[in-house]
């Protein structure tokens, strides 16, 4: 059997490139937008719908106990495969806006067999420190997200066609990697039977239920984070006449700054625990969230831009923190299925936000509507915040 030596590696260089797909559309809005005759607003929409996706293939994964039945290096693989061809269709000519979001409701629903089944196939492999391994699990996943952003800015002489297929043939990549160098892991025990009621039964574990909803509180803020970077930068240049800002780039270094507080989350959690962690970087995100709107008024863009880079890091830093929690408080055969409603029902809320956070902003131009943010981490923070459960 392969060693974990390499493993690792492996599990963190497919989910990089298989993640590229989440945030493909973003990175060519504009050109999108130009192409197609699409309206300011493709943004939310576009991105909700892979989130509309993702949340649609984890309900039919976790129902099905896909990850948990099934080799979950080959289910990776095959949603790879899947993900990348659909999301390559989007240089198809004569689409409209409806054909653009079920591309990208389709590329949203094989994710659904990337994000959450790697996470479990490195539960399969990793018992002890096991929220160290998911810190770069999920750093490859901010990464992979930020990384259409870095291709639009360095490609700039090239045709966005280019930069959608080039992370089509990437994750097609990453999901060849996992089925060839990853097999089952050696604390894998595979599910025996279709069994729908352990997405409900779960629940009832206090600990497990504790985990979740901080989860899904660090979830309202994240994905509405990373959706409005670009124009959070924007707003901050046509505020200060005299700023000019290479958005692309500053996008993908402030989204992919949080790759590194994942690490250095997931090391500081084996000294001093994933609950301790989480919490400190909850609680930071959601001072950011609270002070946002003070922040344009800034007149160093220096200083806007160290601000969102220190939001982008903090944003992050407790997602595999709250996937360690979720899987280390659940029964050995039920992670992969644990894992992936958590995961549905976090994506269902980024929907909300997005879409919310998205009409404010049609109907005012006040910065105050970010402060809606906020409302995710104080929930998190008080369910963290009770004493009753220690997890």
């Amino acid at each position: 059997m392969s060693t974990s030596k390499h493993i690792l590696p492996v599990i963190i260089i497919s989910q990089f490139c298989c993640t590229s797909l989440w945030f493909a559309s973003n990175g060519v809005m504009t050109d999108l937008v130009t192409n197609f005759s699409l309206s300011d607003i493709a943004l939310g929409y576009l991105t909700s719908a892979v989130q509309f996706g993702f949340i649609m293939g984890t309900l039919v994964f976790a129902i099905f106990n896909i990850a948990d039945r099934f080799s979950p290096s080959k289910v990776f693989f095959f949603c790879a495969v899947l993900g990348a061809f659909f999301n390559l269709r989007l240089i198809f000519e004569n689409q409209t806006f409806y054909t653009l979001i079920g591309m990208r409701f389709l590329t949203g629903f094989f994710l659904a067999g990337i994000y959450p089944v790697g996470m479990k196939i490195a539960t399969d492999y990793f018992d002890k420190g096991l929220g160290k391994s998911l810190g770069f699990l999920v750093g490859a996943l901010v990464l992979g997200t930020a990384l259409p952003h870095l291709l639009k800015d360095l490609m700039q002489g090239f045709s966005w066609k280019t930069i959608i297929i080039s992370i089509s043939i990437l994750a097609s990549f990453g999901g060849l990697l996992m089925l060839l160098f990853v097999p089952n892991g050696p604390y894998r025990k595979a599910g025996k039977k279709l069994d729908i009621t352990i997405c409900f039964s779960i629940f009832k574990n206090v600990k497990f239920r504790k985990a979740a909803f901080g989860y899904f509180g660090h979830m309202w803020e994240l994905y509405t984070f990373w959706t409005f970077v670009p124009i959070l930068l924007k707003i901050y240049e046509n505020l200060h006449s005299n700023t000019q800002l290479n958005i692309p780039l500053l996008s993908f270094i402030i989204i992919g700054a949080g790759s590194l507080s994942c690490v250095l989350g997931g090391y500081l959690s084996v000294k001093f625990g994933p609950k301790n962690i989480a919490y400190g970087a909850l609680f930071f995100s959601c001072i950011c969230c609270l002070i946002s709107p003070l922040m344009f008024q800034l007149t160093h863009q220096n200083l806007f831009i160290a601000f969102l880079l220190f939001w982008g890091m903090v944003v992050v830093a407790d997602s595999p923190l709250f996937s360690t929690l979720v899987a280390q408080n659940v029964a050995s055969q039920n992670k992969g299925t644990a894992l992936t409603i958590v995961n549905c029902i976090g994506f269902a809320i980024t929907i909300i936000s997005i879409q919310l956070i998205s009409n404010y902003k049609e109907i005012t131009d006040s910065n105050a509507i970010y402060l809606l943010l906020a409302i995710g981490p104080i929930l998190g923070l008080f369910t963290f915040s009770r004493k009753k459960v220690h997890l």
